[in-house]
């Protein structure tokens, strides 16, 4: 079944010595665009969480956030940049000779001047870390389509819905045309007798006529068409496949027949079923610029 691209999907966990979270999100979007926000001694998951997800997932615009806590900060060291704390004394003593101060400043000041004090951690297996926030985002990510799932249940159920209208009122207009070629010839017989009175009346001219208005109203093959794109909408929100796109032509297509059908027909009828099918052809454009 289709599947929605409005999705949120977070799952935390501790593994080997680290908190990781990661958090998916989306809103609808032409084709699949990907940001993530992640620590940035660990930008080297970027590449790989897009591509993850990715696989499963076609189209919606996509916000990804990971968090990477380590429980183990043994393996940090906090070093001092020397040579920028000698630059900060000499500038503090310079201040203090200035303004005649008293030279107050200790190790605790210096060290809260930016890059002071660096903090390094020792290298890290990618590989592993990867294979960690893998695990991780597989959860979430089941979170994420379950939710875009359920999502698309409710515009299949939706699209079938207003699908099913639009077919009443095709085997309405159907059923009605006929009937207005026959209107027609009553309506040219009954005024050709207004004209003339009683004198015969040149029946093949009549027949003539009437068939011309027949040809021009026939709406048959539009018809015919329009239950075959139907048919087809049907068979794309039920499978499983990324039909998004294909189906935005596809309505194109179904608004044009009948745009085609509103032009040909001279019945007041009809074209009341043509005005209520563009309005349901339009809540259906709108419902599948969600699904993916």
């Amino acid at each position: 079944m289709i599947k929605s691209m409005t999705g949120f999907g977070r799952a935390v966990k501790e593994l080997d010595g680290y908190v990781i979270t990661v958090e998916l999100k989306s809103v609808n979007h032409r084709y699949f665009e990907f940001s993530s926000h992640c620590p940035r001694q660990y930008g080297f998951i970027d590449e790989k969480i897009k591509s993850f997800v990715n696989s499963r997932v076609s189209r919606g615009k996509i916000e990804c956030y990971i968090g990477i806590d380590a429980l183990n900060t043994e393996s940090a060291d906090v070093e001092v940049n020397n040579t920028l704390a000698s630059a900060y004394v000499k500038a503090l003593k310079d201040i203090a000779q200035t303004y005649k101060l008293k030279e107050d400043f200790g190790a605790s000041t210096l060290s809260r001047f930016q890059d002071v004090l660096i903090v390094k951690k020792a290298e890290e297996d990618e590989e592993k870390i990867w294979s960690l926030v893998k695990e991780v985002a597989s959860q979430a990510l089941d979170k994420f389509i379950a939710m875009r799932t359920t999502e698309g249940k409710k515009l299949y159920e939706d699209v079938y819905s207003r699908s099913s209208f639009i077919l009443e009122c095709v085997s309405f207009i159907e059923e009605r045309s006929p009937q207005t070629v026959k209107e027609y010839n009553d309506k040219l017989i009954a005024r050709v007798h207004e004209l003339i009175g009683d004198v015969s009346l040149d029946e093949n001219r009549i027949i003539q006529e009437v068939a011309i208005y027949a040809d021009k109203v026939a709406v048959a093959e539009e018809t015919v068409r329009l239950r075959s794109h139907i048919e087809q909408l049907r068979d794309f929100i039920s499978g499983d496949e990324a039909v998004g796109r294909k189906m935005d032509f596809l309505v194109q297509e179904i608004n044009r027949e009948t745009n085609t059908i509103g032009s040909k027909c001279n019945d007041v009828e009809i074209a009341r079923r043509v005005v209520d099918m563009k309005a349901e052809i339009e809540k259906i454009r709108e419902q599948i610029q969600n699904i993916e």
